[in-house]
């Protein structure tokens, strides 16, 4: 289908490329923006823009696009009036700058949940009284994947002062021991479709990553829940869905521990980066969920959904150091996707960068995924190929 011919739609944020391509295979004609403007982020876009003003650039670049309504990923969630700001000139599918504010708000979202019986960390706006032998964690407000947590330490106390304005700008949370894990919803009409969930990768030094960084998932398999967690996950998608009236495809980052019992840790009211290897798994374009929520029917007919499977895998690998993107090194990880990639048509590698570019140290580079027969068997195989990855020494040849 021609991109004249198909309904446009604009897709903002840090990184886009997952829901870019899933809005593609539905068949928009995707006009995006982020701060990266990955190769295979322009191959899925009819145009894309990397921004180098975050968050306004975003504005800046989807004011040049055609009239079309418009979503956002991770981390506009952080900037609600810009989201208001954009809304105004084009319509939104996603949750507005009200309903972001309520819901990322802790000390509105504690007692929502707590109302239904759910559990929420004991969380606080300053830190006094509180300990500092790292048994609570010092969050910015505005959050995404993990950056800026720390634990709240002597060391850590000492660094930032009450006179600093630190405590305007973050809450001090209890840690909460257990597995990390994150639960995707569809929600419409005041109704939650919990439709995914997977174990998240933190802070994991063989993707280079810093603590508590989010740098991948593992699919879980739902039907293998207990039921007292399906029946705690079914609430939570209630007081979403009830309590803040959100809509379209949001994921909830929580804990479970070895009882199963689960504790929320915070909403992500738009799609989120694990949720594309539902879309692998199933077929179903995550997209399309989300922006047939609020009223845009998909261009395309949705596929016959695949038999569900567990065996996905996905892991981000961070630059160790800064690294210069030379064409022999985009030849390189072309030639190794191309051996990993599914016969599904699936790549094995995403979220590669234009030549040319330098990465600089500590900063995502690329997205690794992987398929088995289980999730363990996933992970193992994930293992291997960052490993693999890792060896190249075209990968890791530093800048100069």
């Amino acid at each position: 289908m021609p991109s004249t011919q198909r309904p446009a739609v604009v897709i903002l944020g840090a990184s886009v490329r997952a829901l870019a391509a899933s809005a593609t295979r539905a068949g928009w004609a995707v006009y995006a923006a982020d701060l990266f403007g990955d190769v295979d982020l322009a191959a899925a876009a009819v145009a894309s823009t990397r921004v180098a003003a975050y968050p306004a650039g975003l504005a800046d670049a989807a004011a040049a696009y055609p009239p079309a309504p418009w979503c956002y990923t991770g981390a506009i969630e952080n900037h609600p009036d810009l989201i208001d700001r954009i809304a105004a000139v084009r319509p939104l599918a996603g949750n507005g700058g009200a309903a972001v504010r309520r819901v990322r708000e802790t000390a509105i979202l504690g007692p929502a949940l707590q109302a239904a019986g759910l559990r929420f960390p004991e969380t606080h706006a300053t830190p006094a009284g509180l300990p500092t032998d790292g048994t609570f964690l010092v969050k910015p407000r505005a959050s995404a994947g993990g950056r800026g947590i720390m634990r709240w330490t002597a060391a850590t106390a000492a660094a930032h002062p009450p006179a600093e304005p630190i405590a305007q700008r973050h809450v001090w949370q209890r840690w909460i021991d257990g597995l990390p894990v994150t639960a995707a919803y569809a929600l419409r009409s005041g109704r939650a479709t919990l439709f995914g969930v997977s174990r998240q990768l933190v802070g994991e030094p063989w993707c280079h990553a810093a603590a508590f960084a989010y740098c991948g998932s593992l699919m879980l398999p739902v039907e293998e829940l207990r039921d007292s967690t399906r029946d705690q996950l079914d609430r939570l998608g209630a007081v979403l869905a009830d309590a803040f009236g959100l809509v379209g495809v949001v994921g909830a980052d929580l804990v479970m521990d070895s009882t199963g019992h689960i504790t929320l840790i915070e909403v992500n009211p738009r799609p989120t980066a694990s949720m594309e290897l539902i879309e692998r798994a199933t077929g179903s374009s995550i997209a399309a969920l989300h922006l047939a929520a609020y009223g845009f029917s998909p261009p395309l007919p949705a596929p016959a959904p695949a038999a569900s499977s567990a065996g996905w895998s996905k892991a981000v690998l961070f630059a160790p150091h800064d690294i210069v993107v030379a064409p022999r090194l985009l030849a390189t990880l072309d030639q190794i996707s191309a051996a990993w990639s599914c016969s599904d048509g699936w790549p094995a590698i995403a979220d590669i960068p234009q030549p040319g570019q330098t990465i600089e140290s500590g900063s995502p580079f690329i997205t690794l995924f992987a398929r088995g027969e289980s999730a363990d068997d996933s992970h193992a195989q994930l293992l291997d190929r960052m490993q693999a990855v890792r060896h190249t020494s075209l990968l890791f040849a530093p800048k100069g």
